[in-house]
């Protein structure tokens, strides 16, 4: 029998049509959960029908049949509801799975069920689920923060205890371990180097304390086995990270050892002293022992002050706190540790030597000189103390990534919050705010300013740092097979040195010359190869380790002038093209209908080629034309037609090409979830900031600040004008006009890759030499001119044409940088560093001094420390103070985006002038990223710079400011390809 009811208000569906409830298989490949979705309907009067069962089912019963994974969408008790169940995971049993013959459930509401009584329930069955999912998040944050703690503070005792166990092993067994060359080779340097040690640290011991000081300090805050590790595994990453082919500067290296120790002692007093509070706790039988403890150094403090016995304060408050150790600690630390290493790592002899020589044992590493160009100015190289590894260390060395600790590795859990100076990112691992690269300025600023002045900053990158991330791993598993194949496409060096030719047979003085020189450019090449290839792993090393977890996070920190930087060095996405391919959101987001177009966009971007600078239409258009190639590169990326590999970014292509190829194919293109970072780019950015200040109306055009059909090419534009000029002169007589030569040689090479580089970083104060050796290179990639000094004159001659069709097109932005300059000559020329706030409220200063040198006897050599010196360097303060301004503004309309995307919702991620979210969140963010641009250059700007030199540096006379334009800055809203 079926009954029927009125019922007009809400209703509960259970079938397979838009008008019953529903159990949907998702393949959200993380979220296996019901949820029960109510949407508003607008019918009034509905039935709802009671389908006979053996058994009565009351109502609660079918309502509550899955309590805890309820979603609600809605509580109002005046419209109507649908109530929907969705089913994320098929699960095991037939019994738990939908049949699709099963009739649809019709619940009528009886009279005494009132809008009041579904309202309430609707809200506790709401709190029920908060509450249950709230300690599910709860349990497993917990357990990713006790993962993370590991990871920050046991990570070199995991390496001790693993280089232990397999000591033991090969002891009890009197075999060898099969192991990769590298492992092997720090295996058998392990215990030699932890005996020196031990032995260093009770001659320390024994030491006078100038002695302790001045040979080896805090020598023993570690054990030795700890030492003994981080000195093995930092040696073999500074000679994988080095370019120089297994050499590197001992004051580097003694200075990175000795942070790395400093780092590890940090966290070692840390951990001690936690465990005497926690025995502390264990003793008093009480919870509070250690807030205790701290009321009773508070008291004490308090009554020295009021006895006015500061020292004593100073005194307390020194033992409390970690006091850093400096450079010169650091550096004669690692000298002691370094020579250590070189008198006990040795490479054992090959297998194929022959029994009856002598064995073949050498050091691992050698001290020694080396003359060193530290830049391309520099016509008499000096010579530097370096340590150079043996050439079968290196020969392993570029696969010995996956052995190596990384440090500061991406986190499990979202950062610590910023709060100042060094409050924030890592828990345990040292976090500051800033990269001040040792410069006291910086540092004594940063630890000064008031917490409430850079709140906004703290909360930009608060917003960045809890941006989730995950491996892309149909990415991965094309990167591996396509690096284990040999590497060479897609960006990827080869895998193989190239041939060093042999010395010919003649003595034949000019083919000797010419031999020397091509081994001098093949052992160039290899070494450059061999520098890429440690690149390579040790990216991949972190996304393999990274690639099973659901979400990861960047802690990100600022350089002075306020761009934000992962602190993650490697794999992050302000990397190459291969982390950018590897790297997307961890949530993922439905396209919708914006976002599906956003995709195909983004895919003709990343092809590049000049297809990006198409307009939108045209874009859309190529991707149209090349959907088989889309969908083949997705399907068979390996081993199809490889149409991926002609783009510009290929790895990023070919993720756009899956997610694409993935969306056409469904049934519902729309309602696909994307985790893929879409990128809106400014362009020429620099110059959009420099065309805002000075408002000039005809370089606000030509950097896309103004409506346009299609995007204006700055880049192109120069171009054009370069081969006008050069055009020009090369028909005037070569005999009063030496460049006429040059031009005719110039005139068919001028295109827009050749100026790009310099147009670019025109606004960043390049100066002419900069500009010949960019132009250079570009030129030797095309090989036209073979002849070493035509390359150079042509080089000279380009260099200028190009910087002089720039100071026609953009006169107004070298106004600004001119009036820029001069104010930051006023200020040097005073011997003062330039110092400014930016427009959320970041103090900078400029670090430019003059350095000194400062001598430090190590127990290797003496080492020449660089320090800061009380002369400012008026040149550098003067060439560096218009890009460092500029860059410190593009550094502040990110932070405004970012805020304003976090208060909309968004998910939001920042490439300096690149700005990243979900596809279908495109439109909004363009939306924000334009208002913000509008609102910030509707500041003051100039006049409050000006305002803040006047009032910092009372006394100086700063030039007037320069003329402006009319521009109207709200034209920037309507433009389509501002940032596209």
């Amino acid at each position: 029998m079926t009954s029927t009811f009125s019922f007009p208000t809400p209703q509960v569906h259970a079938t397979a049509t838009a008008t019953t409830t529903t159990i949907n298989n998702h393949n959200h490949h993380h979220h296996h959960r019901h949820h029960l979705q109510i949407k508003r309907k607008p019918h009034k009067n509905l039935r709802f029908l009671f389908i006979p069962t053996p058994t009565p089912l009351p109502l609660t019963s079918i309502i509550h049949s899955h309590p805890h994974n309820h979603h609600l969408l809605s509580d109002s008790t005046s419209d109507n509801f649908f109530i929907e169940s969705s089913l994320n995971s098929v699960t095991d049993s037939e019994e738990d799975s939908p049949s699709p013959s099963r009739p649809g459930i019709f619940i009528p509401e009886p009279i005494w069920i009132s809008s009041f009584f579904l309202k309430n329930w609707l809200k506790k069955t709401n709190t029920e689920f908060s509450l249950q999912f709230k300690e599910i998040d709860k349990a497993k944050y917990n357990s990713l923060r006790r993962r993370q703690i590991k990871e920050e503070t046991e990570a070199w005792e995991r390496m001790v205890e693993e280089y232990k166990e397999l000591e033991k092993g090969m002891r009890e067994k009197h075999l060898a371990p099969h192991l990769p060359h590298v492992k092997s080779l720090l295996l058998g340097w392990f215990e030699p180097l932890k005996e020196a040690v031990e032995a260093e640290q009770k001659e320390h011991r024994m030491r006078s304390k100038k002695q302790q000081g001045s040979i080896a300090p805090h020598v023993d805050s570690l054990p030795a086995a700890k030492i003994a590790v981080i000195v093995m595994h930092k040696m073999m990453c500074l000679m994988m990270e080095n370019e120089s082919g297994g050499c590197v500067q001992l004051v580097h290296a003694a200075v990175q050892i000795g942070m790395a120790i400093e780092q590890e002692v940090r966290i070692h007093d840390f951990l001690e002293k936690n465990k005497r509070h926690q025995s502390k706790k264990a003793e008093a039988g009480t919870e509070d022992s250690t807030d205790n403890d701290k009321e009773k150094l508070r008291d004490r403090i308090n009554v020295l002050i009021k006895r006015k016995r500061l020292k004593e304060v100073q005194m307390v408050l020194k033992k409390e706190e970690f006091s850093p150790w400096g450079r010169p600690t650091q550096a004669k630390l690692g000298s002691r540790l370094i020579e250590l290493l070189i008198n006990t790592a040795y490479v054992l002899p090959p297998v194929n030597q022959c029994s009856d020589t002598p064995p073949d044992i050498r050091p691992a590493f050698k001290h020694g000189f080396k003359a060193v160009s530290r830049n391309p100015r520099q016509k008499i190289p000096r010579n530097y103390g370096v340590i150079q590894c043996d050439p079968s260390v290196l020969a392993g060395i570029d696969k010995c990534a996956k052995h190596m600790l990384i440090p500061y590795m991406p986190m499990l859990i979202p950062p610590k919050k910023w709060k100042g100076y060094d409050k924030g990112g890592h828990l345990f691992l040292p976090s500051y705010i800033m990269r001040t690269h040792g410069s006291r300025k910086q540092q004594d600023l940063m630890k000064n300013v008031d917490g409430t002045q850079m709140q906004k900053v703290f909360e930009a990158l608060d917003i960045l740092g809890n941006t989730k991330w995950r491996i892309n791993r149909r990415l991965l598993d094309v990167v591996e097979s396509v690096w284990a194949a040999g590497g060479n496409i897609a960006g990827l060096v080869d895998c193989k040195d190239v041939p060093v030719p042999d010395k010919p047979f003649e003595e034949d003085l000019k083919l000797i010359q010419e031999w020397k020189c091509s081994v001098r450019k093949a052992k160039k090449i290899n070494r450059e190869r061999h520098s890429q290839r440690c690149d390579i792993e040790l990216k991949l090393s972190v996304a393999r380790k990274m690639k099973d977890e659901e979400c990861f996070y960047y802690p990100h920190n600022l350089d002075f002038r306020g761009r934000a930087y992962p602190m993650h060095p490697h794999l992050n996405h302000l990397g190459s093209d291969l982390c950018r391919g590897l790297l997307e959101f961890s949530e993922g987001r439905p396209l919708g209908k914006s976002g599906l177009r956003w995709l195909k966009i983004h895919l003709a971007n990343v092809y590049a080629g000049g297809i990006e600078k198409l307009s939108y239409d045209g874009r859309l258009d190529f991707v149209e034309n090349h959907i088989r190639d889309i969908f083949d590169s997705a399907d068979n990326p390996i081993n199809g037609n490889r149409w991926w590999l002609m783009a510009e970014d290929p790895f990023q292509c070919l993720a756009a090409c899956i997610n694409l190829s993935e969306a056409l194919r469904s049934s519902s293109p729309s309602s696909v979830v994307s985790h893929l970072p879409i990128h809106q780019d400014g362009s020429c950015n620099g110059l959009q900031h420099y065309a805002a200040l000075g408002r000039d109306n005809l370089e606000a055009a030509a950097v896309n600040l103004v409506a346009n059909e299609k995007p204006a090419d700055v880049y192109t534009e120069i171009a054009v004008r370069v081969h006008d000029i050069m055009t020009r002169d090369s028909n005037k007589d070569p005999a009063t006009y030496p460049n006429a030569l040059l031009a005719k040689v110039l005139t068919d090479q001028i295109d827009r890759k050749l100026v790009k580089q310099t147009v670019m970083t025109s606004v960043y104060g390049v100066t002419f030499i900069g500009a010949r050796e960019q132009i250079k290179r570009r030129l030797q990639e095309k090989g036209l001119i073979t002849d070493e000094r035509l390359l150079f004159t042509a080089s000279c001659y380009a260099a200028k044409v190009t910087l002089a069709a720039l100071g026609e097109v953009f006169e107004a932005a070298r106004g600004i940088m001119g009036w820029l300059g001069d104010c930051a000559k006023v200020i040097a020329y005073d011997n003062q560093a330039v110092r400014w706030t930016t427009p959320l409220g970041l103090p900078v200063v400029q670090p430019y001094c003059k350095t000194q040198r400062h001598l430090i006897k190590t127990s290797l050599q003496v080492l020449a420390l660089q320090r800061e010196g009380n002369a400012i360097s008026v040149k550098k303060q003067r060439s560096a103070f218009p890009p460092n301004f500029v860059h410190s503004l593009d550094s502040s309309h990110m932070m405004m985006t970012a805020l304003a995307c976090s208060d909309a919702g968004l998910r939001f991620a920042g490439v300096h002038d690149s700005y990243w979210t979900h596809a279908c969140d495109v439109d909004k963010m363009n939306r924000i990223l334009r208002e913000n641009f509008v609102e910030l250059y509707n500041m003051p700007i100039l006049e409050n710079l000006l305002e803040g030199f006047q009032t910092t540096y009372p006394g100086l006379a700063f030039p007037p400011l320069p003329k402006r334009g009319d521009f109207d800055l709200q034209k920037v809203l309507e433009s389509p390809y501002f940032f596209n």
